[in-house]
């Protein structure tokens, strides 16, 4: 079985000194792409593994929460720069509007603006309708999420990847309710669901449905950014 780690951003800024928490300054995300790049890191997309299971030698997926703009301003500029791939995940309830679940500060980005992104580097995926913890609700409010999310795609003539990206990495943990909500997603077409978890994944996923990532913070120096793809999140003191 292979490592593959799976990195999860937010937000970014140009602005010095704000980069903190789960937004990342320009400078250190270029840094952090320009040593994936120095270390042969291979970017994936999700239909990458759907059409093959023989992953190449240090392959990395990136993912990016919500759609804000920032990201098509900021983030996408480098990715293509460096010729990386990446996965952004829309919470389609407010495409077009603000990030309202939250501080309502970032404007996530328009139908046109996702339909613009350059496919061969950035693919899109689905992260809830409504941007609701997926553990909070029942097992028909998420099929309505879903049924929802799923209409919003044909509605505006979407191509997005059948993975998921639960909202603040919430989903049931109960046994019996975790079974429920794995055959409400597949039966809408979903094939992965990606929570936090902080660990490195092994591949192929022993549970497709529970995908770990690790949060990237603003804070992060290049040190603390390489320990983490190896390793995960650890505790340093």
């Amino acid at each position: 079985m292979k490592k593959l780690p799976v990195l999860m951003y937010h937000n970014f800024t140009t602005i010095k000194e704000k980069g903190s928490g789960l937004t990342i300054h320009a400078d250190l995300f270029e840094s952090q792409l320009q040593y994936l790049v120095k270390k042969n890191y291979k970017g994936l997309h999700f239909k990458d593994i759907i059409a093959n299971k023989d992953l190449p030698e240090k392959s990395i997926i990136l993912t990016f929460d919500d759609v804000t703009v920032n990201q098509l301003e900021i983030a996408l500029p480098l990715l293509q720069k460096y010729n990386f791939k990446a996965t952004f995940f829309i919470p389609f309830a407010y495409v077009g509007k603000s990030d309202l679940w939250n501080s309502g500060t970032e404007k996530i980005m328009t139908v046109e603006q996702l339909k613009s992104l350059p496919a061969d580097l950035i693919e899109l995926g689905h992260h809830s309708f409504e941007h609701k913890r997926f553990k909070a609700l029942s097992i028909l409010e998420a099929k309505t999420d879903l049924e929802r999310s799923n209409q919003f795609i044909k509605d505006n003539q979407l191509e997005v990847v059948p993975a998921i990206a639960y909202p603040y990495g919430s989903y049931p943990k109960e046994v019996q309710k975790f079974k429920e909500f794995k055959t409400v997603l597949k039966e809408s077409g979903i094939l992965f669901g990606l929570r936090i978890g902080n660990k490195i994944n092994r591949f192929p996923f022993k549970e497709p449905y529970l995908i770990k990532r690790v949060d990237v913070k603003g804070e992060d120096n290049l040190l603390i950014f390489r320990i983490k793809l190896l390793f995960g999140r650890i505790k340093l003191f």
